[in-house]
């Protein structure tokens, strides 16, 4: 599949084309989410947000980012797409993310492929065609469950789309600790993410060292004290490796989308996978422009709906 995306003239470079995505560009009206929280298999909860579509439709199933939400820009987005074609929309939300904290001394992590193996059957129950998408880090969660799944992906799934998906975490999170990236976005990211494990710590005192969790001004370090030993792994670097899908796209054999830019600030163009590296049912697509998640088009602020129309394609050539 070709996607002949190019940003527009007055949104130069990736910085710009992310950061007016996010925060600038219409997503359209709000949406009348109806949320069901699901008791998950280790006695913790996760929320789900629905906008219901047309009886016999099918069901787009939206994983979302670092940090991310269904009030996230590119969730919205894609959300009026789908509806707009009678579709059912679900955002299954990681733990911690819907607006209140979880009850065990747990979050969600880039390798979360379990808790997504999980949410798909539940899912698979009441909508027999489900086709799943994931931004960033819910991408790479989404390829790594596939890799786990194997054939059994295909049955539950008609396709996948991962976008801007950091599969290769290590040289992600190297290029999130340089430079512009280090002083605009991380802070960003940390600024939530301390808060939530504050929050946790509280709940469950001596979880982790909290001094050490605030004196984190990285991502590497803020994983290396929080995120990786609460979900099993030694340190960073172990649980970068381990969570990282592009070691095991060769296993996937579900029809499934890569989308990457190669402007993305957060995504290095050398971290790509490449043709060698990916199965016969993944189909690369690789633009010039878009930054991370900023597939914008129009004159400013610009709209959002090159994204949602290249999922919805790929979608109606595996339907």
């Amino acid at each position: 599949m070709k996607w002949a995306y190019r940003a527009p003239p007055w949104a130069v470079g990736g910085h710009v084309q992310t950061i007016a995505s996010a925060l600038w560009s219409p997503a359209g009206p709000p949406i009348p989410w109806q949320r069901e929280r699901w008791d998950s298999p280790d006695g913790d909860f996760i929320d789900v947000d629905f906008w219901p579509g047309l009886a016999g439709h099918a069901c787009w199933v939206m994983f979302h980012g670092l940090e991310g939400s269904s009030r996230s820009h590119y969730i919205r987005a894609c959300a009026h797409a789908a509806h707009a074609q009678g579709w059912h929309v679900a955002v299954p939300h990681f733990r911690g993310c819907s607006g209140e904290l979880n009850r065990l001394p747990r979050a969600y992590h880039s390798g979360d492929h379990q808790e997504i193996d999980w949410i798909l059957r539940r899912l698979r129950l009441t909508h027999p065609r489900l086709h799943a998408s994931g931004v960033s880090l819910g991408g790479n969660a989404l390829l790594r469950w596939a890799q786990e799944a194997g054939h059994q992906a295909g049955e539950l799934v008609r396709a996948l789309a991962a976008v801007c998906a950091p599969v290769d975490l290590a040289a992600s999170g190297q290029a999130m600790g340089r430079g512009w990236n280090r002083w605009t976005y991380t802070p960003m990211f940390l600024r939530t993410m301390k808060h939530r494990a504050v929050q946790m710590w509280q709940r469950h005192p001596g979880l982790f060292d909290l001094d050490e969790m605030n004196r984190a001004k990285t991502l590497y370090d803020f994983d290396n004290v929080f995120t990786a030993p609460l979900h099993g792994f030694a340190n960073t670097d172990d649980y970068w490796a381990r969570a990282s899908a592009k070691p095991g796209l060769r296993a996937i054999t579900c029809p499934s989308l890569i989308i990457h830019a190669r402007n993305d600030p957060f995504v290095p163009v050398d971290s790509w996978p490449q043709a060698d590296q990916v199965g016969s049912s993944v189909v690369l697509c690789q633009t010039e422009t878009g930054g991370h998640v900023g597939f914008l088009q129009g004159p400013p602020p610009g709209d959002l709906q090159a994204l949602p129309e290249c999922l919805m394609q790929w979608w109606r050539l595996n339907p």
